[in-house]
């Protein structure tokens, strides 16, 4: 009972009804319906419920951190016991709301791509092109006027729109749905006057900036004056400054520059043709006074006359190949008589004894060098022989079976010896040995 006595103070109470609050935002989390955070500053801090139709009319995206300018009553909540505000306005401190949403659906867009998405050049000589715009303003009677000047015979098709209000930003969207389902348009202006943030901003939604990103055709914007800039001018592939500009955009060639521009081409294509014309002839002419079909048989003088040529060349060959084969057999029938026989046979045999006799004598020379060589190794070996040795004063030492015994340790007292002189052998007993000392 005395939390629903304190709930009907704070509903009945006329300085809660309405109350002014700036505050930063705390434990804020967006959630799909209502919104239930806090709002803070440097002495206190109150809890906050902003429902689901409030929030939704928001231009702007709170978050956490940011200072926000609040319109809304003040209750009890008797579940809890806590007082809290039941926001029903809310815009951010210090900056327009229109222009911090502007802000952030700009950012949130450029990063998408959907700025550099379209940058489509517009046809130079179109045939048909739709215009949204309100159908009452200035901007259709700039583009019919600019249109009718420059290029009467295109065809501008008006899409009706509101271009201001709450209701705007739908019926542009319908507008751009009908341009893309009717389709055959070579281009699209989109805009408006001049005006307030406010009064532009139907411009500004996404739902504006989404149809016209998904538009086949080249866009041009023209929403405000010069120095108004939108989220449609962004999205488009052109922007004019004026309705005026816009229309010299999609007729960037006058009809009458056009027209004289064919007449040149077609003169220039005329004069071409009757060069080739010209040119096909004089090859012509010269084709049919050549002498291939003037003189036809001309043609088989040259090889009439090679053919004379290469007879003779032939014969040539033939005499010179018959004589040479004359000369062998001449050459073969001299060889083969027999008294030239027996002088080669004669000639032969002597060659052969010569050869003999140079091979012996070469032989002899060899066995006689090969000997001397011999004695020379021979005499080498006998002086480095352990016989020569011996015979300048040296002896050597072996065991019975022979092997020598050159160290102290390989004789063992009571063992036999034998030394060896250069005339023989003396048979010996170790008595003792000794050991060199160091």
């Amino acid at each position: 009972m005395l939390t629903e006595y304190l709930r009907r103070k704070f509903d009945l109470d006329p300085y809660l009804s309405k109350v002014y609050l700036t505050g930063e935002i705390t434990n804020f989390r967006k959630r799909p319906g209502h919104q239930y955070f806090s709002l803070k500053d440097e002495h206190a801090k109150i809890n906050v419920v902003m429902f689901k139709s409030a929030f939704a009319r928001l231009k702007f995206e709170p978050k956490e951190g940011d200072t926000v300018r609040v319109v809304g009553r003040v209750t009890l909540y008797p579940a809890s016991g806590q007082y809290q505000i039941v926001i029903e306005q809310m815009a951010p401190e210090g900056v327009g709301e229109l222009y911090l949403a502007y802000e952030q659906l700009k950012k949130k867009l450029s990063d998408e791509g959907l700025f550099a998405k379209n940058q489509r050049p517009l046809r130079l000589f179109p045939k048909r092109v739709a215009v949204i715009t309100s159908p009452s303003g200035a901007v259709i009677q700039d583009i019919m006027t600019t249109v009718a000047r420059r290029y009467p015979i295109l065809q501008i098709v008006l899409f009706p729109a509101q271009v201001q209000g709450n209701q705007a930003a739908a019926t542009i969207v319908t507008q751009l749905r009908r341009v893309k389902a009717m389709g055959g348009f070579d281009a699209l202006i989109i805009g408006r006057g001049g005006g307030s943030i406010e009064d532009l901003w139907p411009f500004n939604e996404e739902s504006v900036a989404r149809a016209l990103a998904d538009m086949p055709m080249p866009i041009v914007s023209s929403v405000g004056h010069e120095t108004d800039t939108t989220i449609t001018d962004f999205v488009a592939d052109h922007r004019a400054a004026t309705p005026t500009a816009a229309a010299e955009l999609v007729t960037s060639v006058k009809l009458t520059d056009g027209i004289t521009r064919l007449q040149e081409d077609q003169l220039r294509i005329r004069q071409a043709m009757q060069n080739r014309i010209q040119a096909a002839r004089d090859r012509l002419n010269r084709s049919a006074q050549s002498v291939v079909l003037t003189q036809p048989g001309r043609l088989y003088d040259q090889y009439l006359q090679q053919v004379d040529q290469l007879k003779v060349r032939l014969q040539t060959a033939e005499q010179n190949q018959l004589t040479a084969l004359a000369q062998r057999v001449r050459l073969a029938e001299t060889s083969l008589n027999p008294r030239q026989l027996s002088v080669r046979v004669a000639n032969t045999r002597q060659t052969v004894v010569n050869d003999r006799r140079r091979l012996q004598s070469a032989a002899q020379v060899i066995i006689k060098s090969q000997r001397q060589r011999f004695d020379l190794a021979n005499d080498a070996l006998d002086h480095l022989g352990p016989d020569q040795i011996l015979g300048r004063g040296y002896s050597y030492v072996t065991s019975p079976r022979g092997k020598a015994l050159t160290k102290v340790g390989d004789f063992k007292p009571g063992a036999k010896a034998l030394i060896h002189v250069e005339d023989g052998t003396v048979p010996v007993v170790v008595e003792e040995r000794k050991q060199k000392n160091g």
